[in-house]
């Protein structure tokens, strides 16, 4: 055996003990991310079991929140918890993915490059400070002109209709659109600019024209990333905290009007529990955490399972 045969056979075996080690430092790692989240679900469940077992599945329906009654029903704020991500995502989403698709395919360079500067600048903005130029600025100013003139123009219908406060669901959501747009557009914009310049360059040789292409080319090819940026934007509205406290009203009633103040999971526990003393009561905001967590996954779930119905084979049409 050749000097050069032992010194392949010994590379060779080198190369399959780290690939090896790779391995199982990889496995382990993923390993870790589902552990936690399944140590995480199993700490909230035992420490929210005297809720569950005072009042069982009728603390998700039931619609008080009386501490000095010692009843607790968790509905109102998840019914806030889910239309503010809603209106939130309603909103950031088309804006966010024409905004990808203009920083990617439309907007020349000397453009494009300090837009998205400043649209990630955004995301750094601490949470504190977004919420209080909600609650001085941008609230007042929703109050006096577009929820004017939704009460005004659809007033009709009862969910867009009643008095405007300026605080509320409204606001709360408009918040939440300027918080989850940088991550819509900055995931979508990464997608769109990762489809093969191929797919653009056979199109314009059919005669197609930018509009064309982008609908029928970039945008099919990159509909399953842009799906899953919105579902990032929609998992950090749902657990979103500190501004939505500061600008939904913090009502614990479910709300009747896109206007009226209401709670969500996170700023009910936001606000109250440092106050909540133990036993039932802090046992109660250990359950809505558990509800919010269950909330995110079953969202997430959803969205995935649309992203696999929606997307297709990579390519699109």
């Amino acid at each position: 055996m050749t000097h050069l045969t032992l010194v392949a056979r010994s590379r060779q075996g080198t190369g399959h003990m780290a690939d090896r080690a790779f391995r199982g430092s990889t496995r382990f790692a993923a390993a870790t991310v589902g552990a936690l989240l399944i140590l995480i679900a199993l700490l909230l469940i035992w420490n929210s079991r005297l809720t569950w077992q005072t009042f069982g599945l009728a603390f998700i329906t039931g619609e008080v929140w009386d501490p000095v009654a010692g009843i607790y029903g968790a509905l109102p704020f998840i019914v806030g918890t889910v239309l503010s991500s809603l209106l939130a995502i309603a909103i950031a989403g088309p804006i966010g993915i024409f905004t990808a698709i203009y920083l990617s395919e439309l907007a020349p360079g000397r453009l494009a490059t300090p837009l998205t500067f400043m649209i990630e600048l955004l995301a750094a903005i601490p949470s504190v400070v977004i919420g209080l130029w909600g609650v001085f600025i941008l609230a007042p100013f929703l109050r006096g002109t577009v929820e004017a003139w939704i009460v005004s123009v659809f007033g009709w219908i009862p969910f867009l209709g009643g008095p405007t406060y300026g605080i509320g669901l409204f606001s709360a959501g408009v918040i939440l659109t300027i918080m989850v747009l940088p991550t819509v557009v900055t995931i979508s914009r990464e997608v769109i600019q990762a489809v093969p310049g191929s797919q653009r360059e056979a199109m314009f040789a059919l005669g197609a024209t930018r509009w064309e292409t982008i609908r029928r080319a970039v945008v099919p090819y990159a509909r399953s990333g842009i799906i899953g940026a919105v579902i990032l934007g929609l998992g950090r509205a749902l657990g979103e905290t500190m501004a939505v406290t500061m600008i939904i009203g913090n009502k614990d009633a479910i709300p009747t009007s896109l206007f009226d103040q209401t709670q969500t999971i996170a700023s009910k526990i936001a606000t109250t529990f440092n106050e909540a003393p133990a036993g039932l009561p802090t046992s109660s905001l250990i359950a809505l955490g558990l509800i919010l967590l269950v909330v995110t996954v079953i969202m997430n779930v959803i969205a995935r399972l649309l992203v696999w119905q929606v997307a297709g084979p990579v390519g699109g049409d």
